[in-house]
């Protein structure tokens, strides 16, 4: 196994497993969906029923695909997005460490994915094995471009902090 191989592999096995748990946590975990669906509305991401489950399906999703090897830059991509929209809803304001709420899991998730998109997924992979190597320079930068882009057009469209929905009596 080659050192690239390798390194492959193991950033594969990391990330993906734990993007996917996240994944299931969203649906099965203690509050289950209808508890994602209340902090996604406590953010301010509306509709939040379709947001929890848009979440929870990408972060699935993403993590298999990232596991498994397939579609780089695909899945890094959605790692990218899922990680800048947590970073501004979630994470933002609260400085960097994770423990006081800060950005740092996003940042790392997130770069760990643009690495990942550059590196390719290696000969131990689902595009190692159909001979779609995919690495460099130009998957880092569809993975973090349309990552990053994804996410800013969700929060365009569909992110309403409190601070900025309509007041019911300015009607």
């Amino acid at each position: 196994m080659k050192g690239h191989d390798a390194a492959a592999l193991v950033l594969r096995a990391t990330l993906g497993p734990m993007l996917f748990a996240h994944g299931w946590n969203k649906v099965a975990g203690p509050g289950g969906l209808k508890g994602t669906t209340g902090w996604f509305e406590a953010l301010g991401l509306e509709p939040a029923e379709v947001h929890a489950r848009m979440a929870a399906g990408t972060e699935m999703a993403a993590g298999v695909g990232i596991a498994l090897g397939a579609a780089n830059p695909l899945p890094a991509a959605a790692a990218v997005g899922l990680m800048a929209v947590a970073a501004r809803t979630d994470h933002r304001g609260k400085g960097f460490f994770v423990f006081k709420g800060g950005w740092e899991y996003a940042g790392v998730v997130g770069g760990a994915a643009v690495a990942l998109a550059a590196l390719g997924n290696g000969r131990y992979s689902l595009d190692g094995l159909a001979r779609r190597q995919r690495s460099g320079l130009g998957p880092a930068l569809l993975a973090a471009g349309l990552g990053t882009a994804s996410a800013a057009a969700l929060l365009a469209v569909c992110y309403r902090p409190d601070d900025e929905k309509p007041n019911e009596t300015d009607e």
